[in-house]
């Protein structure tokens, strides 16, 4: 392969001319295995059986502990819905990539490779288009697409009742009102993220996304069935298998020091494939910037802060080292367990 579209390779080819070979991290000798997340059925929650009721929020809640991920079914986002929504993000992502890159469709937001990467191992095989929810109704951002907007609209509206749900579940288990999620998160911090994996035929080490934790109280993950995602559990890799039918979540940083460390943001990563390329869409639950983020109870395990400071510290890290630090720069001398290593 001579040339790639995004130009990934000719990115990736200048970070391994200018250090050392090796792409080996200690994190990826751990032992792989593949894994079922917890499945949840949503339909529980409308039950007219109390107990079944219980269980399903239990269940919501002891995997946001546990693990950091769970799937969800019945989660009220149609299949035809989603394979629309699909169909239009590979529409824009087969564009030329002077055409991504400059025409500024949806806000401007395209992304591609990890232009902080300091070296090879900080490097993201993949593209994306990053959208504010503000924009995702604005016509002036899609250009030629104009049937993307619709199914846009549709699609981000979908996704935000679902995480205001399990936002406020995950709240009231601890004790607080239903409506703290509500009061904290706005539509213009929250985002839907297009992803596009291309196939990485030169090796399988290189990462799609490389190892991170989610800066947002959650993430709800919407992909194909290529596969690719792969999260920690009990100090291994695990891959998770492709649901058709599911939706993927996870606890973001946010949640997990509001929570005091209850519910945990968990390291993942996304992997290459060598002959198929891959598409997914998330969607992140963020707070608004002057939002203060402080642990429940006390002791507390982290210090308050808001989110302005926690990415604005975010980014410093990453511009200047190509890793995420993340929460431990926020713990409370002496308390909690670090999330090291973990990279944006």
């Amino acid at each position: 392969m001579t040339n790639s579209d995004p130009p990934l390779l000719n990115h990736y080819g200048a970070l391994f001319s200018s250090h050392s070979p090796q792409l080996d991290d200690p994190k990826n000798r751990l032992v792989i295995e593949e894994c079922q997340l917890p499945l949840i059925d949503l339909s529980g929650l409308s039950n007219h059986d109390e107990t079944v009721r219980r269980a399903c929020v239990a269940a919501i809640c002891g995997a946001s502990s546990e693990w950091g991920f769970f799937q969800v079914l019945n989660h009220g986002i149609s299949p035809q819905l989603v394979e629309k929504m699909r169909s239009e993000q590979v529409k824009l992502f087969k564009i030329p990539f002077e055409g991504k890159a400059s025409c500024g469709l949806l806000n401007n937001s395209y992304r591609w490779g990890s232009p902080r990467a300091t070296c090879p191992k900080q490097f993201s095989w993949s593209e994306a288009f990053h959208v504010p929810l503000t924009k995702v109704s604005d016509e002036a951002c899609y250009g030629e697409f104009i049937s993307l907007r619709a199914v846009m609209i549709e699609f981000a509206a979908a996704m935000s009742k679902l995480a205001g749900l399990l936002g406020s579940i995950l709240t009231a288990n601890l004790g607080h009102g239903k409506e703290v999620i509500k009061n904290l998160c706005e539509e213009g911090t929250c985002f839907l993220r297009l992803n596009h994996y291309p196939a990485c035929p030169i090796s399988p080490e290189i990462l799609g996304l490389v190892c991170h934790t989610d800066s947002d109280f959650l993430t709800i993950l919407c992909q194909d069935q290529v596969g690719g995602l792969q999260l920690m559990k009990d100090s291994k890799w695990v891959t998770v298998k492709p649901n058709r039918d599911a939706l993927i979540v996870n606890i973001g940083d946010l949640f997990q020091a509001w929570s005091n460390g209850v519910y945990k943001s968990v390291e993942h990563k996304v992997v290459t494939n060598a002959k198929m390329e891959r598409y997914s869409i998330a969607y992140f639950l963020c707070p608004s910037y002057d939002s203060s983020i402080g642990s429940f109870k006390e002791p507390s395990i982290y210090r308050k802060f808001t989110f302005r400071e926690y990415r604005d510290q975010v980014q410093e890290d990453v511009r200047k080292t190509g890793y995420k630090v993340g929460l431990p720069r926020f713990l409370v001398s002496g308390r909690g367990d670090l999330l090291t290593g973990s990279m944006e």
